[in-house]
């Protein structure tokens, strides 16, 4: 960037106004140096050149920069304050250059929403394969633990690259990819009526009350338009965000519940349950915009979560 011809680029604009980068990287070389030939053979330009150059800086900002002293020149005032500046503004350019050029090739953050039954293995775990690739070692990661809506609303803001959560009906701007199995299955306490089999009929939700995911969550959506598909109308007691919650509710005996397998659960205190006459599957997907620039390591992310997901179809 600095002391090329032919590349200057326009620091500040306006009326009357034409100050460059060259401009300021030339001055900073007269200045470090305290002579204009030194400067000039180090710019790879014409003394006269780099001369006419500084001239038109003194003529913009209306100060004088240098004085002579003897056969060399020295700062003035005007040009020790200029020069704070300057040193600022080149440094400040020089640190987004490299910060660009780290976002081009491994570097980069990458902001990631996921829904709450993640947080315990499979994101974090995912993110730390990730980076132990080599060619994600100076990648870093945001994080966000949210329901489904809120992380969908996120992504299309631009606050998030990329979700992990259900899928959305009628996003066309969004793509969708599952890449998380997750078979359904029904707990209970240990105490129960159903505490002896390992396996039910998902009809046992009418015969005991039910603790249900909020409604508005991505699996409350789904398991609600289960209950209707399969034609079944268990009496729901309290709705809760997440398994953890759900599993709580549970042990302490307010009711069964139809829940993903997922790794939260604990069958010290409670009792997992097969479902012996129904294959139920709920899939996490991975989400981002469509048509939307990915910086590099955002793209080898969602490429690696592609190419890994059929190594977790089958971890509940």
């Amino acid at each position: 960037m600095r002391g090329q011809k032919g590349h200057e680029v326009i620091y500040c604009s306006g009326k009357d106004r034409r100050m460059t980068l060259n401009q300021l990287a030339y001055f900073q070389a007269v200045a470090r140096t305290e002579n204009f030939r030194a400067a000039a053979e180090e710019l790879y330009i014409s003394q006269p050149s780099l001369s006419r150059s500084i001239d038109a800086l003194e003529k913009e900002l209306g100060v004088t920069l240098f004085e002579r002293t003897g056969r060399g020149i020295a700062l003035t005032k005007s040009g020790r304050l200029f020069l704070e500046y300057v040193n600022r503004i080149l440094e400040e350019c020089d640190i987004a250059v490299y910060k660009m050029k780290e976002l081009s090739s491994s570097g980069g953050r990458i902001d990631i929403g996921y829904v709450f039954p993640l947080a315990n293995y499979y994101i974090p775990h995912k993110v730390r394969t990730f980076l132990d690739l080599p060619e994600n070692e100076h990648t870093t990661f945001g994080f966000t633990q949210n329901r489904t809506s809120h992380i969908i609303r996120e992504i299309k803001k631009g606050l998030i690259d990329v979700g992990f959560c259900a899928y959305a009906e009628g996003e066309e701007e969004l793509e969708f990819a599952p890449v998380l199995r997750q078979e359904m299955v029904i707990i209970a306490p240990h105490d129960h009526p159903l505490a002896d089999r390992d396996e039910v009929s998902v009809k046992v939700l009418e015969d005991y009350p039910v603790i249900g995911y909020d409604r508005f969550s991505g699996l409350g959506g789904y398991t609600n338009r289960l209950y209707r598909n399969l034609g079944i109308k268990p009496e729901i007691v309290c709705e809760c965000a997440d398994e953890n919650a759900i599993q709580a509710m549970v042990r302490e005996n307010f009711g069964i519940a139809l829940v993903a397998g997922v790794d939260v659960l604990n069958e010290d205190e409670i009792k997992i349950l097969k479902l012996s006459d129904a294959d139920l599957t709920h899939y996490v997907n991975m989400v981002w915009l469509k048509n939307h620039y990915q910086m590099p390591a955002v793209k080898r992310f969602i490429d690696y979560m592609k190419e890994s997901a059929d190594m977790d179809a089958e971890h509940i």
